[in-house]
């Protein structure tokens, strides 16, 4: 059992973010607080995007604390770029992440403290940075007849790029960003294709400013302050109607029909009689949270949910997520590990403990001509 001030579980944006604040409250990698990640190099969520995502399409990358992201090539597969550039934040700062480490369980310790095992053994922290994010637990809907498919499925985490559809008929599920941008790559290359959604799709035209982007901020929030599984914040702002879509939907490609009702060995099917045939289903209906080690601690609300008050958990001081709900974005995780960083440092007693002082590291400013590391 080793002992220390913080566990940061999760090196993506989120827990990155965190990681560099508490370097610069004083707390010291592997003495004050330690960095664990199940992912096997630097890159978060982004070094399992298929290469079709260049970095020129990524939508709202923002430079993590401290370290600006500059002059990548927009051409390149987004999880070389920022793979990349995870890696050099992690050098530049000494962040000294453990990987891959799995977390197992959070449970209550002794001395008031929580019990994080892990693959690499257990530790004994006084709080805890939970920035697992959600690529881990992709969400696959039930339909009647799925298992009797006799085509291929697949799930957005699973996604190979748009020349595996070569040549066949694809059933496209899913109304958010990542559904069209599978449905326009493969449309281009495919037999045919079908879009199929829940709920009509909601296209955003025009400017998406700071007073728009606080509200849909506001409405995730929300949620999780009820303790209601929290959406993302893609999901209340609609679909930005750029160039490529307007072409999509004046090509046809992006005429949407209604939620099957069954799927069938051939591919699926409505109750009114209607049918498509298929040999792929590709499912693009997006992640919920991975919390499941969190369970031991008891800290969903009736809801299904964590309810949280900014970072903070509400059921456990000691608990913070960053990145989950609100803050699930790449400016959102930003701010939200400085802010868990501060309160933790309230909770332990407004400063780090005495075995984890020293080593800050230079202001922001000095931190800032880093950026000029060649990638």
């Amino acid at each position: 059992m080793r002992d220390v001030d913080v566990v940061v579980i999760g090196a993506g944006q989120a827990g990155l973010s965190g990681a560099y604040h508490l370097r610069r409250v004083g707390l010291r990698p592997d003495v004050g607080f330690v960095v664990l990640d199940h992912a096997p190099g630097p890159g978060g969520a982004w070094q399992f995007r298929w290469p079709s995502l260049t970095y020129g399409r990524v939508h709202g990358m923002h430079a993590l604390p401290g370290m600006e992201l500059t002059g990548a090539d927009e051409g390149r597969p987004s999880s070389e770029v920022i793979g990349e550039y995870f890696t050099r934040y992690e050098d530049a700062f000494g962040l000294r992440v453990h990987r891959p480490v799995h977390v197992r369980a959070v449970r209550e310790g002794a001395r008031g403290r929580l019990r994080v095992e892990t693959s690499e053994g257990a530790y004994a922290a006084r709080a805890l940075i939970n920035a697992t994010g959600t690529w881990d637990r992709p969400f696959w809907p039930h339909y009647p007849g799925q298992e009797t498919f006799r085509g291929r499925q697949l799930h957005t985490a699973q996604y190979p790029g748009p020349e595996a559809f070569a040549g066949q008929r694809v059933v496209v599920v899913g109304g958010g960003a990542s559904g069209t941008q599978h449905l326009m790559e493969i449309a281009e290359v495919a037999a045919g294709t079908t879009w199929v959604t829940r709920r009509p799709p909601v296209f955003r035209e025009g400017p998406f400013g700071e007073a728009q982007g606080r509200a849909a901020v506001a409405l995730v929030e929300e949620r999780v302050r009820k303790g209601l599984p929290p959406r993302s914040v893609v999901s209340v702002t609609g679909l930005p109607l750029n160039d490529a879509i307007r072409r999509a939907r004046e090509q046809g490609v992006l005429d949407r029909v209604p939620m099957f009702d069954r799927i069938t060995p051939e591919g699926v099917a409505w109750d009114d009689g209607r049918a498509v045939e298929a040999d792929v289903i590709l499912w693009a209906t997006g992640f919920r949270a991975a919390i499941d080690h969190l369970a031991p601690l008891k800290l969903r609300e009736p809801g299904g949910g964590i309810a949280v008050e900014g970072t903070r958990s509400v059921r456990d001081e000691r608990v913070h997520l960053v990145g989950y709900g609100p803050s699930a974005s790449t400016i959102g995780a930003n701010r939200a590990g400085r802010a868990a960083v501060r309160e933790i440092m309230r909770l332990l007693d407004h400063g780090p403990a005495a075995e984890s002082s020293g080593d800050p590291l230079p202001p922001d400013e000095a931190a800032g001509d880093l950026a000029a590391v060649p990638g």
